[in-house]
């Protein structure tokens, strides 16, 4: 059974920092769960993949995007950067 979820990386306070923006972190958190529901649809067991990861990506959401990295034999995006416009 798959075990995907997301996580902020290296942690939520070096990638979030003290952003004001609330509703920014919220489309961000609610995408990334939505990525990670595509990634177990994917990748249903990811932790014996044998290719390449995905690498490094951007979503834009509104006001914003955010980088972030898919480790596929981790199960796991890491969200590595946000950028508010």
């Amino acid at each position: 059974m798959s075990e995907w979820a997301w996580e902020y990386f290296p942690d939520a306070h070096e990638v979030i920092g003290d952003t004001p923006n609330l509703a920014l972190i919220a489309q961000i958190e609610e995408r990334a769960d939505e990525l990670v529901r595509a990634a177990a649809v994917e990748y249903p067991d990811g932790t014996a993949y044998q290719g390449h990861s995905p690498g490094q990506r951007e979503e834009i959401v509104p006001n914003g995007m955010f980088e972030y990295l898919t480790i596929v034999r981790h199960e796991r995006i890491y969200i590595t950067q946000i950028t508010g416009y």
